[in-house]
């Protein structure tokens, strides 16, 4: 009989397959190693095919589109209600093929290849800057055990260190003194590294014009924007903007019942990288709206009432909001937009 759902659990190299037809009968239960797959599908009518939103998932949803099927990504904490009795291929398998069916599923957008590589280049250089922060501590540490201190920043690290290992040459062991300057160049190799790749981010940042866009909202910069253009791709694939602020984590968690509505701290979904930046983003807003007081503002006012690390999330989740307005219907910014009112 024709297949007409398929539901694959990806692997490195052996994938699991489980295909239903028409009236939800499973007719095929296999497993397929890599090179088979190609083969399989290409001679397979076009069907529906679910799968995990893990690695390499967004390369197999364009092969198989391109082979005329119709691919559909979830997040697996959306699949892990559908796994039945003990977890396994097998399982994991039918689990992904009955919840690609389901009316109400939500769905993970196909990354292009342009997108994938340019969010390469936005982790490797977040990478580079945990390498960064970690060899700077481990300087800082070693040489506060001999007694030198440095001041906070790691900025102060590069202007500091050569001083204090001069200062104090004839306290310090001569092999101690080359482990540390060998430090110091690997810390400067590692700021080289993060530079080269904002560089390229920027120069991608210029020719985007969504981008560009994204630029102009108060909160959010070259690297940010960038970021969220490929990782969000199709805006329209969220209904509202508030299904991308709780996409991205910033929204409260629930834990409600019996008609009582009980709203903890932000519930950190989706990806925190993206999260990360727009809160630091809404900081320096924040910081200068207290340089530049308008009492008018609505920064200002919830400041009033709020904690500061209160109204930074609230921003971080309005700049999400305007993004998502921006990109779905393609306008510019504008600081004094009011809705029209119905």
């Amino acid at each position: 009989m024709k297949i007409t759902t398929v539901g694959i659990d990806l692997a490195k190299n052996v994938f699991q397959f489980h295909g239903i037809n028409e009236h939800g009968k499973a007719i095929l239960k296999k497993q397929y190693r890599r090179d088979q797959i190609a083969p399989f599908f290409i001679n397979l009518p076009p069907c529906l095919i679910g799968m995990e939103a893990c690695a390499s998932a967004h390369h197999w949803a364009r092969k198989l589109q391109a082979m005329g099927h119709t691919v559909r990504l979830m997040a697996p904490q959306f699949v892990k209600p559908y796994v039945k009795s003990n977890k396994n291929d097998a399982a994991d398998a039918e689990a992904i093929c009955e919840a690609v069916t389901r009316p109400n599923m939500r769905f993970v957008p196909i990354k292009t290849i342009e997108q994938q590589s340019v969010l390469a280049v936005h982790r490797a250089r977040q990478g580079f800057v945990k390498a960064r922060t970690a060899q700077a501590n481990q300087i800082r540490g070693l040489l506060g055990e001999f007694g030198l201190i440095i001041p906070q920043g790691i900025a102060s690290i590069a202007k500091r260190v050569p001083a204090l290992l001069e200062e104090a040459a004839g306290e310090l062991t001569g092999p101690f003194r080359q482990l540390i300057q060998r430090l110091l160049a690997h810390l400067k190799e590692l700021d080289k590294q993060v530079d080269e790749l904002e560089k390229q981010i920027r120069l991608w940042h210029r020719t985007s014009e969504a981008s560009s866009k994204l630029e102009q909202i108060p909160g959010i910069g070259p690297i940010t924007a960038s970021a969220l253009v490929a990782t969000l791709g199709d805006a329209k694939s969220f209904d509202n903007g508030r299904q991308v602020a709780a996409w991205l984590g910033l929204v409260p968690r629930q834990h409600s019942s019996g008609g009582k509505n009980v709203l903890l701290g932000i519930s950190k979904r989706g990806d925190s990288y993206l999260r990360t930046m727009l809160i630091h983003g809404a900081r320096a807003v924040i910081f200068r709206a207290k340089q530049t007081v308008d009492k008018n503002s609505w920064l200002y006012k919830l400041l009033q009432r709020r904690n500061p690390n209160v109204a930074a999330i609230a921003l971080a989740n309005k700049n999400a909001r305007i993004v998502w307005a921006l990109l779905t219907h393609d306008r510019t910014f504008q600081s004094d937009y009011m809705p029209a009112l119905i």
